[in-house]
């Protein structure tokens, strides 16, 4: 019997990865307070306290949390003011913010698939309007098919840099 493995080395080996796509998204989303924060923006809570208290975010993380996510382009402030009080700040999504839903709706659609509750999803992403089905992520060439994950390969981009 033929016990040999292969030597053949993965071409991925033959690029860098001093500019990855990942680890350039990973250093803004990286944390686990920052997609909770994030969470709660997408499902319209906006103000620092009510993110807090739902969250369980501490005061001074979310105060890092939130100047981080402004500095980078995904939220902006937004000033209110309450009769007899200061102004405050709501936070809400920019362009930038809400093209991250898709990824929001596919960990939720992951996590349901294998992490599943006895009761059942806790939140559900649906089609605002008449609709109201559930809304899913797929996999999309731009021919317009739909392959599955290994049907999908990482080729070199024009920005790769060879080792």
């Amino acid at each position: 019997m033929d016990t040999a493995v292969s030597e053949r080395v993965p071409e991925a080996m033959n690029w860098s990865t001093e500019n990855c796509t990942i680890s350039r998204t990973m250093d803004i989303l990286g944390d686990k307070w920052t997609f909770h924060v994030l969470r709660e923006v997408f499902v319209g809570v906006r103000r620092f306290e009510d993110i807090r208290a739902r969250a369980g975010v501490p005061r001074q993380v979310l105060t890092e949390r939130l100047a981080a996510l402004i500095e980078r382009g995904l939220i902006r402030r937004h000033p209110y003011r309450l009769p007899g009080q200061r102004e405050r700040s709501e936070y809400r999504l920019t362009q930038a913010g809400l093209d991250l839903y898709p990824v929001l709706v596919a960990m939720v659609q992951w996590a349901d698939q294998y992490l599943p509750l006895d009761a059942g999803p806790p939140l559900e992403p649906r089609h605002r309007g008449d609709c109201g089905e559930r809304v899913s992520v797929v996999l999309q060439c731009e021919g317009g098919h739909q392959p599955t994950p290994r049907e999908v390969a990482f080729r070199p981009g024009p920005g790769a840099q060879r080792r």
